[in-house]
């Protein structure tokens, strides 16, 4: 499976740039993150629980940054078994581009999956690996942003006792 976007992020490349190296940002924003331990060094383990067509499993793995180039790009090379359920492994190439105040984040994404999780086909298993990197990127970019447009609905209905506040990460960086 092969895969490719971009998001446009409202922070310059250097905070862009921390944020993909902070192993509480990588927690929050990876769906059904149980844990993320590790450092930019040495490498993230995390466990991940997930449920994938009629599959759930967890998922325990470890992820490598390799051709760092700061605060241009990098590599993220892992591996993640989930016991019965099969295993998952693969990269990603990571590109950050300076526009005017913001910063465009290209990816592209190769994964290879085994065990149950071969057998569900591949348009699922590309369609889930679509909407979890949908997510990722989404809860990234509030996670260093925060929110588009807060409304007054939004404020009458958040919990922040349930969510991490938006734009957390960009406020501990500049504050």
């Amino acid at each position: 499976m092969e895969m490719s976007g971009s998001i446009t992020i409202a922070a310059d490349r250097e905070t862009v740039w921390a944020a993909l190296l902070n192993p509480d940002v990588l927690k929050e924003c990876v769906p059904g993150c149980q844990e993320m331990t590790g450092s930019p060094e040495d490498g993230f383990a995390a466990t991940v629980v997930q449920k994938v067509g009629p599959v759930k499993a967890t998922f325990k793995g470890e992820v490598q940054l390799q051709d760092r180039v700061a605060p241009e790009s990098l590599r993220l090379v892992g591996e993640g078994k989930g016991g019965a359920a099969g295993f998952a492994k693969g990269g990603a190439d990571v590109r950050l581009v300076g526009e005017d105040g913001s910063t465009r984040l290209d990816y592209e994404v190769e994964a290879k999956v085994g065990g149950k999780l071969a057998q569900l086909g591949s348009r699922i298993i590309d369609g889930f690996a679509r909407k979890m990197a949908d997510q990722f990127f989404e809860r990234f970019r509030e996670a260093v942003e925060g929110p588009a447009e807060p409304s007054a609905a939004d404020d009458a209905t958040s919990d922040e006792a349930e969510a991490p506040k938006k734009g957390w990460f960009r406020s501990m960086v500049s504050g």
